[in-house]
């Protein structure tokens, strides 16, 4: 098909507004950034700092190292940290101009109990505000949906933004439509985007996310999934050897950033987790390959865009792990090029549909307890399935029609999936919340 100029340009701009560079765990981020924005609006070291967030955030800060900490976590940490030594204009790389020095102070601070936390109940699950004070004067920072979307900004109890509930169709006209995404519109978008429109995206992509992975790989972090996986490789050979070398590669990635690897990662999804997933694998099979960097980059575009559209009916934060749908996409990526390599365009699109509905068919679901050292063996569960499901597809074979919640074509399985993470999965998320509080 002909995409056409309007989903084009649609397309191009979910990709550039998605693949943004983050430091570090983007949850710890987002409140740090919300700090330091607050810090910037208030002019002034404020004497107290109190951050509401919801559940989620709460769930994913928890465990996870801040990066430029000195090993530090919590939410406490990441807005002292935004406060004192942030950069509100890096956005998600705000904690990048962190000093040693800054630290210390942190740690100082902290210990004065100048932050507190309080969980905001009926809200986004992607919901933070920080609000600082300093005699008579305060300032208030609101985020909600994206980690970097401000939505509301006060000084001294006076709004000076605020952004308003739209209707859909204004949010349509506003921005890209995510809704607009098709399996089969994004195969047509792969094939004709310009590589001169992609080549900054990609080429950071590849480069940051390559670069966190070599360094999990190299360094002692969590419990060192990506390097033990990687030992593994060295003892077999062919196919199984480029399969544990491409799960090695992404749950590396993720061992080093759990761990507070102060390298920067290019996210997908709101989640460098996921960005790392459905990056590395496509790398290291184009390797293999030995495709051609066009190739390659069409490969993640398509990888990147279907882990979107996988995750636009569940949202940013859930119960639902997104390292399956960041595998999946990094599986059909794979399958593209295979099928490119050998001559087999027409089987492309078959193989896609198949690949998706096998992957999330038999690992969707995959509970999210938080950032922490787990997600990275979560990531290398996610590549292994994900890439048995391409193998099955390859093979002919897929899960049929009323098996489960396999639909009758690969969009309604994409949107059951989706329905069970957002609806189904609440009560889940609330339980794995209140089991990480003690409650």
């Amino acid at each position: 098909m002909n995409i056409g100029e309007k989903l084009y340009q649609n397309h191009l701009a979910i990709l550039k507004e998605e693949l943004l560079v983050a430091l570090g765990c983007t949850e710890p981020i987002a409140i740090a950034f919300a700090a330091a924005k607050a810090k910037t609006l208030l002019g002034e070291m404020p004497q107290t700092c109190h951050v509401r967030c919801s559940g989620n955030i709460i769930k994913n800060v928890k465990a996870v190292i801040v990066p430029n900490s000195g090993n530090m976590r919590g939410i406490e940490v990441a807005a002292a940290l935004g406060i004192i030594g942030g950069d509100a204009g890096r956005e998600l790389a705000v904690l990048e101009s962190v000093t040693e020095t800054d630290i210390q102070k942190t740690k100082e601070l902290l210990k004065t109990g100048f932050c507190t936390c309080s969980l905001a109940e009926g809200v986004d699950n992607l919901y933070i505000v920080v609000e600082l004070k300093s005699g008579e004067h305060s300032a208030l920072v609101e985020l909600k949906e994206h980690h970097n979307h401000i939505t509301r900004l006060e000084k001294d109890g006076k709004v000076l933004f605020e952004e308003c509930e739209q209707p859909q169709k204004e949010k349509e006209e506003k921005g890209p439509d995510r809704m607009r995404l098709s399996v089969e519109n994004i195969l047509a978008f792969a094939e004709q985007v310009g590589m001169a429109d992609v080549d900054e995206l990609l080429s950071r992509q590849i480069a940051y996310n390559t670069a966190i992975s070599d360094e999990g790989l190299k360094g002692r972090y969590g419990v060192e999934t990506g390097r033990i996986l990687l030992e593994n490789a060295s003892r077999v050979s062919g196919t199984e050897n480029t399969r544990l070398r491409a799960r090695a590669a992404a749950a590396a990635g993720s061992d080093a950033r759990m761990s507070g690897c102060s390298l920067p990662v290019v996210i997908n999804s709101g989640s460098g987790n996921q960005g790392i997933t459905v990056t590395l694998p496509i790398v290291i099979y184009a390797k293999e390959l030995g495709v051609d960097k066009e190739l390659l980059y069409r490969a993640l575009v398509l990888g990147n865009l279907l882990s979107v559209h996988q995750k636009k009916y569940i949202g940013s934060l859930s119960a639902y792990c997104g390292a399956t749908s960041a595998a999946t996409g990094a599986a059909c990526g794979i399958a593209y090029m295979q099928l490119k390599k050998s001559g087999k365009e027409e089987r492309i699109y078959g193989i896609l549909c198949d690949t998706i509905t096998n992957s999330i068919e038999t690992l969707g679901g995959m509970v999210c307890d938080g950032a922490k050292a787990s997600c990275a063996a979560k990531i290398g569960l996610a590549v292994e399935n994900a890439l048995m499901a391409l193998e099955l597809s390859l093979a002919g074979n897929v899960f049929q029609p009323g098996e489960g919640m396999t639909m009758e074509n690969p969009e309604d399985t994409i949107a059951a999936i989706g329905r069970m993470g957002r609806v189904g999965m609440k009560s889940t998320d609330v339980e794995i919340l209140n089991i990480m509080l003690g409650n």
